[in-house]
C-alpha cells in the first residue's frame, strides 16, 4: 500500500507544472495592463485581442493563476472577466485555431470577425482556406460576414438583411451591450446580435401590449 500511495503522489505532482515565477508575473501583468488599457478606448473593445488571447492560453497551460492563490483557471477568468468569461474563451480560440493567419492580419479584421473565422476553422479543419476567408473578412461589413459564415456552416441562404444606423451616447452603451450579452446567453451564443435585439424589442412590445390591455 505504501508503494502504491507513493506512486499516486508522485504522479499527482507530475501533473502540476513548475511555474516560472518571473514569466508568470510578466504575463499576468500584461493581461491586467491590456484590460485596463481597453477600458479607456472609445472604439471597439479588445484592439489588442490577439495578444490577450495568447497570454490567456499561456496562463491556462502553465497554471499561472496559482500565483494569485486561485483554485482554477475558471476562477481566474471570473476575477478578470467578470462580465463575460465567454469572450475570454473566444479570444483563446482565436489564438489556438487561427494559427495560419498572421497576427497583424487578425488585428486588421477585428476580434468579432476573428471569432467568426474560428467557427469556419473548426468546421473545415485541415481544409480551412484561411486566405479566402481572411479576404472575405476584410471586404465584407460585420453583419455581411456573419451571414457568409452562417451560410457556410449551415448550407442555407439567409434572408435579406439591412444595417441599421443610430446614435448611442456613451452613457447608454454599457446598458445596450449588457442587454445584448444577456439576450445572447438566454437565446444561445450562436445567435446574431440582430436576432438578440429583435427578441429584446419583441419582449418590450409584449409588455407594452399588456399595459394597454390593462388600461
Amino acid at each position: 500500500m505504501r508503494g502504491l500511495t507513493s506512486l499516486w503522489i508522485n504522479r499527482g505532482l507530475m501533473l502540476t507544472p513548475e511555474i516560472d515565477q518571473l514569466r508568470a508575473a510578466f504575463v499576468l501583468a500584461k493581461i491586467d495592463d491590456i484590460l485596463s488599457w481597453d477600458k479607456t478606448q472609445e472604439q471597439e473593445k479588445d484592439v489588442r485581442f490577439v495578444e490577450l488571447g495568447e497570454y490567456l492560453c499561456e496562463v491556462r497551460a502553465r497554471q499561472y493563476w496559482r500565483l494569485d492563490n486561485l483554485k482554477s483557471f475558471d476562477e481566474f477568468l471570473e476575477k478578470r472577466f467578470a462580465n463575460s468569461r465567454r469572450k475570454a474563451y473566444y479570444l483563446m480560440a482565436i489564438h489556438e485555431k487561427l494559427t495560419r493567419i498572421p497576427k497583424h492580419e487578425l488585428q486588421l479584421v477585428g476580434w468579432s470577425k476573428a471569432a467568426e473565422l474560428v467557427k469556419v476553422a473548426r468546421k473545415d479543419g485541415e481544409e480551412f482556406d484561411c486566405a479566402t476567408w481572411l479576404h472575405k473578412a476584410k471586404e465584407l461589413p460585420k453583419e455581411g460576414f456573419k451571414c457568409a459564415v452562417e451560410r457556410h456552416l449551415t448550407g442555407k441562404e439567409t434572408e435579406p438583411w439591412e444595417i441599421l444606423y443610430f446614435k448611442v451616447y456613451k452613457s447608454q452603451l454599457a446598458v445596450v451591450e449588457k442587454a445584448l450579452e444577456t439576450a445572447a446567453l438566454m437565446l444561445g451564443t450562436e445567435k446574431s446580435r440582430g436576432y438578440c435585439l429583435e427578441m429584446i424589442c419583441a419582449d418590450f412590445l409584449a409588455g407594452a401590449n399588456l399595459l394597454d390591455d390593462q388600461s
